[in-house]
Order: structure tokens, then sequence, then C-alpha cells
């Protein structure tokens, strides 16, 4: 088997002999060379991706004021960072919001706007002892007045990534951006075959102490990520670097819409060309690469896959779900993740970035166990009512009116022949309808657009619903959607006012 030491390329790096390709080179060079032509012709495959990475933050060190302040609570341009550390250490949240602006702004544009040159406003709020007396501090700073700026993010660089759909009747804003309703839009997100992880998914370079480009900075591994599931390949990484020497062309905030703010960035790894298993693994394509389209229209942690589709098929625009052509789009910015490749492509023929080995290798085996939750939590079918009317779409407003007076609800769903629910009257439609002298079937006035839940649910995502679209009232449907209860926000008001 042909093979060469890490030495013998950082060498040929220092001396600009190295030969260096990107990962989406590699493949077609070990389809003309073979794997042992492959391992001779190059010395190191450069990988790339640039994403939304929430699991983000950066230690930061104000320094000692005078007089001195230890920071319980602190506001950097209105965004809150733990001040639980020390007197004057601080960790910013990448996600986290800021008081005045809401989602709109979080700790991840504190991040670009420190990187970008900008002066941000601090607050700082002191916990008052005799060695720490000051109470209150406002203080306007730049990146260089910190003296410490350290990024340590405890899960990025995903191996791959879940592709989301959704199959319910309402838009849903998450993290995966915004899914239209009954199976819209596909968003994936990851760079595929530029993926670190996916061109080394043994890690047999990779490990602790692996040396990588992190945001234009030089950074490091400091091991396994959060999350961590190397079993089905979906391997992350805990990684770290000086914030004062990145670039925010590889560091940009973003905010989800209606989910909250985010850190796109830029992390790339060189992987040696040691030997043939190093050379297979580099030589991984799109295709190769699958991944399972997730149905996000289930508001639960075990989400229903729909369908295994690969990187090809992702970046293909199109992929066809239940017999229907839905577009796909990436989260990811493909165009940003090939140029990190080509960065450190370009710094390592220079000799700007020599190879390091890992101080120990990462874990093969990881842990993804749901949460222990120790107190129960009730679901829709704890509180329902199952004493519902229900209605047809052809009766009278006259005996519609009637059947709300005489009942407990002033909601009716309407149901099709085959029990089915295909809308809803309320009792303000009816005296609408009255008042107005329109038709006298419900079927000319009832709400189509419905909005139903079922019984294994949680209660909180009944509550969501109500707070979200503003209504008081939805039928309980089993698995074929037709009717068999009804919750109301009487029901959430009265579980909680006994959980009081």
């Amino acid at each position: 088997m042909q093979e060469k030491s890490l030495a013998d390329i950082n060498e040929r790096i220092r001396d600009g002999s190295a030969r260096v390709v990107t990962a989406e080179e590699m493949p077609d060079i070990v389809d003309e060379l073979g794997l042992a032509g492959a391992v001779r012709e190059v010395d190191v495959v450069t990988t790339g991706t640039f994403g939304a990475m929430c699991s983000s933050g950066v230690f930061l060190n104000l320094g000692h004021s005078d007089p001195p302040i230890k920071i319980s609570k602190a506001l950097l341009n209105k965004v809150e960072a733990y001040g639980g550390v020390a007197a004057v250490d601080l960790f910013l949240g990448a996600t986290q919001p800021s008081e005045d602006r809401g989602i709109e702004y979080g700790g991840a544009h504190v991040m670009e706007d420190l990187i970008s040159g900008k002066q941000i406003e601090v607050d700082a709020y002191g916990a008052g002892t005799d060695c720490y007396p000051q109470m209150e501090l406002e203080t306007s700073l730049r990146l260089e007045d910190f003296n410490q700026a350290i990024m340590v993010n405890p899960r990025n660089a995903y191996q791959r990534y879940n592709a989301a759909i959704n199959s319910a009747d309402q838009t849903m804003h998450t993290y995966m951006g915004t899914l239209l309703p009954r199976f819209g839009n596909i968003h994936y997100s990851g760079s595929g075959v530029l993926s670190p992880l996916s061109n080394d998914p043994n890690f047999d370079y990779i490990g602790i102490g692996t040396r990588i480009f992190l945001a234009g900075a030089q950074g490091y591994v400091m091991g396994s990520g959060t999350q961590h599931n190397p079993q089905n390949n979906f391997s992350t990484l805990m990684v770290t670097g000086d914030m004062k020497k990145m670039n925010n062309r590889f560091l940009r905030a973003a905010t989800f819409h209606k989910y909250g703010p985010s850190l796109y960035l830029g992390i790339g790894i060189p992987i040696p060309i040691l030997n043939e298993k190093l050379a297979k693994s580099t030589a991984v394509r799109d295709r190769d690469i699958t991944v399972p389209v997730v149905d996000y229209g289930i508001a639960r942690r075990d989400r229903p896959s729909l369908k295994m589709v690969n990187y090809e098929d992702l970046k293909s625009g199109m992929i066809e779900i239940n017999g229907k052509e839905v577009s796909t789009s990436s989260l990811s910015s493909f165009h940003v993740a090939r140029e990190v490749a080509l960065t450190l492509k370009q710094q390592v023929e220079k000799g700007e970035f020599l190879l390091s080995c890992a101080v120990e290798p990462l874990s093969r085996v990881g842990s993804t166990r749901p949460m222990k939750q120790t107190k129960e939590s009730p679901n829709v079918g704890d509180v329902m009512s199952r004493d519902v009317v229900t209605v047809h779409e052809d009766i009278g407003v006259e005996e519609a009116a009637r059947l709300i007076v005489s009942g407990s609800f002033d909601h009716l769903p309407v149901i099709s022949r085959d029990g089915r629910l295909m809308g809803i009257i309320t009792a303000w439609d009816i005296s609408k309808a009255v008042a107005g002298g329109k038709s006298s079937r419900i079927g000319d006035i009832m709400t189509r657009r419905v909005y139903s839940v079922k019984a294994d649910e949680p209660i909180e995502l009944a509550a969501r619903t109500f707070d979200t679209h503003s209504i008081s009232a939805m039928p309980v449907v089993d698995r074929d959607n037709k009717v068999i209860g009804m919750i109301t926000s009487n029901h959430l008001s009265r579980l909680f006012a006994r959980r009081r």
C-alpha cells in the first residue's frame, strides 16, 4: 500500500513543492490514477463548508475597570452575555436575541460588528462586593479593546444534515428556514462533496488538536462536538479560534424569519493524503452522501423520514415527494464553501498553513439520547372534550345557531360525508351571516382553512397554535382527519391554573 508521513508532507509545504487540490477535484484524480497513484500525486486535499452554526459563541475578557466591577449581567449592544464565569469574563452566544430589537439582532450580529471594526456599547451590572464595589458601568469598545476574544463553538461542521419539508397546512418558521405548507419546498444544509467530515468520516486524520481554517483564522479542533453521532454519519466538531484574526467574509450574522439569530461560519480542514485509505475517503462525491427528507410538519422530537436522497439530488433543485416535484434550496452557501477550500489551498501552497497531528482521535461513538423528562406533560387527549357536535356543510344557518346555543361550544366542526374535517363555523360567522342577510347554508360561510390537533400531541403545541393564529378552539382529529373531540383556550386556562 502506498504511504507517506505527515512530516514529509509538511516539509513539502515548507519548500513549496506540495501538490494541493480541493475535495471537488480529488474524485476525478482517483478515478484517473487509482488510489495508489492519487497518493503519489496528491499531498493535501482541502475541504470547506459555510452555513448556519447556531452552537457558537465567544469568550471575551474586558479587563478590570477602576473602581473594579464583578459583572453579574452584561449587555453588548443590548444583547445579554453570560457573566457567571469570572469578574470581567463574558460568554456571548450566537443565538442570544437583543433586548430592544428581539430576534432581528443577536449575539451573532455583535460578533460580526466587532470583526467588521465597529464599536459596540457595553452596559455592565455588578454584584457589589468589597473587592468589586462598582455596581454599574457603561463603555464603548471595539474588538481591539478586549484582552481576549476566543471563539469556542460546542457544535460545528455537521458531517451531513437532514433535509426539511413540511406536510402541515400552515407555513412553519424553523432553524431550517421557512417551510411552505403541504410539501411546498425542501431546505437542506451542508456542502456535500466539500464537507470536512464527509471527507474523513472515520477520523483517520481529524482529531483533537487538528489545525483548521476557522472564519479566516487558524483554529483547532477541541474534540467531538455536542450531539456527535458518528454511528449514523452525523459527526460534529467542537472548535476554537482567535476571533481577532477572523475575517467577516467568512463570519456573517443572520436571522431566520420568525425563528431567531444564527451565525454563518466558514470552516475548512486540510486533509493529508497519507495512504490509500485517506485517498479513498477524499474521493467522495455528492451522490455518495445521503440524507433523509424529514417532515417538520410533525412537531415532535422523532419526526418521520419521507425519503432518502443524496446531495446530488438536493443540488439538482427538484426532488419527487409522494409523486409531486418539490423544489429544493440550500441554507448553506456552496459558493463560499468553495471559496473556503480554495483559500485554504492557497495558504497551504504558500507555506502559510502547516498540518498538525491530532493529540487524540475523535470518539467513534457518540450520544444523542433524548432529554430525560421527570415531570410528565399532558397531551391534548388528556384535557379535550370528547362530547363534540359536528355538522355537514348543507345544513342551514338557523340549525347551526340552535346547535351552538344548546351546546357547550361556540365552534362547530364541519365534516364531509365520510366524516373527515373540512371546515369550521363559529358563532361569530353565524352572527355576521344573519346580520348581512347572506346564504342560509353554512357551507357558504364556514372557514375552510382549519387548524386542528391530534390527541397524542403535547398540550404545548395546542397552546402555541392558539397563540400564533389568534384562535380559541380547535377540532381534535385522528390519523384519518376524523373529528374525535374539541380543545379550547378554556381547557388550557383551567390546566395552567391547576399547575400554579
